[in-house]
């Protein structure tokens, strides 16, 4: 029996390939896919949300627009990393023939939650401002969702948007504390610590056999991978967000600590940190389980096989 997932996602280049990997798993009996602003406008995340679909051939899955900015502050996009379009350029003259559903994300979630009480798997690779709305309508739904697995954060090292803090929970820091204090049973992180040592690599893409995907992850990535060459002299790119997805398939690819976590939201140096009690200094009971270690060449193992399955 196939698992209900919800993907909410800001479609930028990680997001569309995390899509490719739920969808063809076919392990998922994906409820819809919400969208949010974040990398790019919730337009062009919509939009780019449904180019992927139409590319996959699965234009049936729903498509929900929901916020159309964080919370409490203004957005910020990641034009540099995704491109102006969010997808490198890769399916810009692709047709549009999928429209968005009706309806509004938060309040899409809170009834797919509420409809299969304990069977809905919600994994986020955005800010996470659409569940928060949730969360501030309907508190109730963190004792009816099965888990949360939610890509954001670094515990361990640095940031990728400033010294300290990771994108997705920089852009709102706001919605991530809520988040955080919902009192989930089952939340996990996967962040920088991890998807940092998930490189695509040239290799990899070759090994893509369908040729219309092939093209599009080598395209779409081609910035990215040029760009984090440039900054890290690395070659290959992150794969934040199709991380997330995996540990929803297979949570044996990494490893979890449970840990108290809190986001910093005033500080002119930090703000925007997801702030871990490794330590059990401030001695506050445990919300997040934080991924620490992952099998990378398992994770590719798996991802090539569903691409190519």
């Amino acid at each position: 029996m196939k698992r209900k997932l919800i993907l909410d996602v800001d479609t930028g280049i990680d997001d569309a390939i995390g899509i490719i990997l739920a969808v063809k798993s076919r392990q998922f009996e994906i409820l819809g896919i919400t969208t949010v602003n974040g990398n790019v406008s919730l337009e062009s995340a919509t939009q780019n949300t449904c180019k992927v679909l139409h590319l996959l051939n699965e234009e049936d899955i729903p498509v929900i627009k929901g916020a159309n900015a964080p919370l409490l502050r203004n957005s910020y996009f990641e034009h540099a990393v995704h491109g102006q379009d969010g997808l490198g350029g890769a399916l810009l003259d692709a047709p549009i023939t999928k429209q968005p559903d009706e309806g509004f994300a938060p309040d899409f979630m809170i009834n797919s939650i509420l409809s299969f009480s304990g069977e809905v798997t919600l994994v986020l690779t955005g800010p996470l401002t659409n569940l928060a709305l949730a969360l501030k309508k309907c508190p109730e739904i963190v004792h009816h969702v099965k888990e949360v697995i939610f890509m954001g954060g670094v515990v361990q090292g640095p940031g990728n948007v400033t010294p300290t803090a990771e994108y997705n929970v920089y852009v709102d820091p706001e919605a991530a504390k809520l988040v955080l204090d919902a009192g989930f049973a089952s939340l996990t992180q996967v962040g920088l610590d991890v998807t940092r040592k998930a490189l695509l690599t040239d290799e990899h893409i070759s090994r893509i056999e369908n040729g219309e995907l092939r093209e599009f992850v080598d395209q779409s990535t081609a910035d990215y991978r040029k760009r984090y060459f440039e900054r890290n002299r690395v070659s290959g790119c992150a794969m934040h967000d199709p991380l997330a997805v995996a540990v929803a398939l297979n949570k044996n690819l990494v490893t979890t600590e449970k840990y108290y976590c809190d986001v910093e939201m005033k500080s002119e140096l930090c703000d925007g940190q997801l702030v871990c009690d490794i330590q059990e200094r401030l001695g506050k009971r445990t919300n997040l389980q934080v991924c620490t270690t992952v099998l990378v060449e398992e994770f590719f193992d798996m991802f090539l096989s569903i691409v190519n399955s």
